[in-house]
């Protein structure tokens, strides 16, 4: 198993990394958080798909899902 790595270590890391490979790791680490994202997102759809087919939910208009937020 790796040691436990603090926040402030990864940063102190980082901060000794060329300016380069920081940008290059920033790109990275964006990439994998969108992607994350989108995964959640799909997954949440999925869920949602299965739960509307089941009969869990039920379909409304736009109107009646503000009325139901706003009271």
């Amino acid at each position: 198993m790796l040691p436990l790595t603090t926040f402030d270590q990864l940063l102190d890391a980082v901060e000794r990394l060329p300016t380069d490979e920081q940008a290059a790791l920033m790109a990275i680490v964006s990439r994998r958080l969108a992607e994350r994202g989108r995964q959640r997102i799909a997954e949440e759809a999925a869920q949602a798909s299965r739960e509307f087919a089941g009969g869990q939910c039920s379909s409304a208009s736009v109107d009646e899902i503000m009325r139901e937020i706003e009271s």
